[in-house]
């Protein structure tokens, strides 16, 4: 599968490999009026919808839900984004046993589409890349891989993505400005003034290299791709749906690794799993329950290597998935879970800075929920103490 070059990879006769450089000449015209823009972008949209719905099959457990449905809506690609019945059905496809060959039509369908320059089908597609990714990690690293059908297809849409971000950054790195503590900032202010002799520059920390454009995902390339990838999801995951969240925190947790009593370091001694509280639910590696409508008990993936280029833009996302406030109970649940995992991992990996992230997320999380317990528990009390009555208001009113 390693040798699987992006540009032997055709979804159609008329759709253009991925690569950063390829750029579009048919069209030298641009749409200023807002309403045709408008217009060319739902019926694209709806187009896509269309050709999705007819190379899956029909839904196993939903005979009422029809993906052309969400095509008659004023933003079906919004639409086809928000629908947990949509995702459940596209997953169920996604998750066969056979696919991701350079065959399969939905990774055809999810390459074509990311091409496609309208954001919001674009954001489909990425919603669909914790699924994508976990399943083709986990199939990469099992024991029976050698056995495993091609992964071109799956390979295909990362190759897809990771050209797109390729393009956008231009050759350059990713780079992140870090302060001297000489100098005062929002957070401190130094003791003793420095001399202006005295004064450092702040300097520069680079959190991703420039990336090469790539035709085939090489065994050595492998984790660079794939974490270009997950960056680009955490670029846009508040735009992103809980369930999609959710399986990514899934996956996670599996790619860590078996249970380890150092998961449960910061939790309390005597609970054998970590209790939230205000919920009816107890968080183990084994078992994460959601209301999503795509709830598994079974564990996903399998133990994976974690290197930093996929292990850094993993924590970011979990960071948000524990911390974002508007974010689901159980995309929280799930991160809280994972970010544990691989706290366990990196601890039996002697991996010190994925020690530091894992522990400063976990403490996050457990003082997060301490203030919403101590919240909850004050709202409670206020509501159960009784308020003096209020003496009758006298009008005066004169004659």
């Amino acid at each position: 599968m390693d040798s699987n070059n992006i540009n032997n990879y055709s979804p159609s006769s008329t759709s253009s490999p991925p690569h950063p450089t390829t750029t579009s000449t048919s069209t030298t015209t641009t749409t200023t009026d807002p309403v045709q823009s408008w217009w060319e972008s739902v019926s694209k949209a709806r187009s896509r919808i269309l050709s999705l719905s007819s190379i899956l099959p029909s839904h196993p457990s939903s005979s009422s839900f029809s993906l052309s449905s969400l095509a008659d809506s004023d933003r079906p690609a919004i639409s086809l984004l928000s629908s947990p019945e949509a995702y459940s059905h596209i997953s169920s496809s996604l998750s066969s046993p056979l696919s991701g060959s350079g065959s399969d039509p939905l990774c055809q369908w999810l390459y074509e589409t990311y091409l496609s320059s309208d954001p919001n089908l674009r954001l489909i597609v990425l919603s669909f890349l914790p699924l994508l990714s976990g399943i083709y990690l986990s199939r990469i690293h099992s024991s029976d891989s050698s056995s495993a059908p091609s992964l071109a297809g799956f390979e295909a849409v990362l190759l897809a993505i990771y050209s797109s971000e390729v393009k956008s950054r231009g050759g350059k790195p990713v780079v992140v400005q870090i302060p001297h503590l000489s100098q005062p900032s929002l957070y401190h202010i130094p003791r003793n003034k420095p001399h202006k002799s005295q004064v450092q520059a702040p300097s520069t920390g680079v959190l991703s290299p420039p990336l090469e454009p790539q035709i085939a995902i090489k065994s050595t390339k492998r984790p660079v791709i794939v974490g270009v990838a997950l960056d680009c999801y955490f670029k846009h995951i508040s735009q992103m749906p809980s369930w999609s969240k959710v399986e990514l925190c899934r996956f996670a947790a599996a790619w860590a690794g078996q249970d380890c009593a150092c998961q449960d370091k910061f939790d309390e001694p005597d609970d054998a799993g970590y209790f939230l509280e205000g919920r009816n639910v107890m968080i183990s590696s084994n078992e994460i329950e959601d209301n999503s409508g795509i709830s598994e008990s079974e564990p996903k993936g399998v133990r994976i290597p974690l290197p930093w280029e996929i292990l850094q833009p993993l924590l970011r996302i979990l960071g948000h998935c524990l911390l974002g406030p508007l974010n689901t109970q159980d995309a929280k649940d799930a991160a809280s879970v994972a970010v544990r995992r691989l706290y366990a991992r990196g601890s039996h990996d002697l991996v010190p800075q994925a020690i530091l992230a894992t522990r400063s997320l976990i403490q996050l999380d457990k003082r997060t929920r301490e203030t919403e317990k101590a919240t909850a528990a004050n709202t409670s009390s206020n509501a159960n103490t009784p308020a003096k009555a209020k003496k009758p208001e006298i009008l005066l009113v004169s004659k």
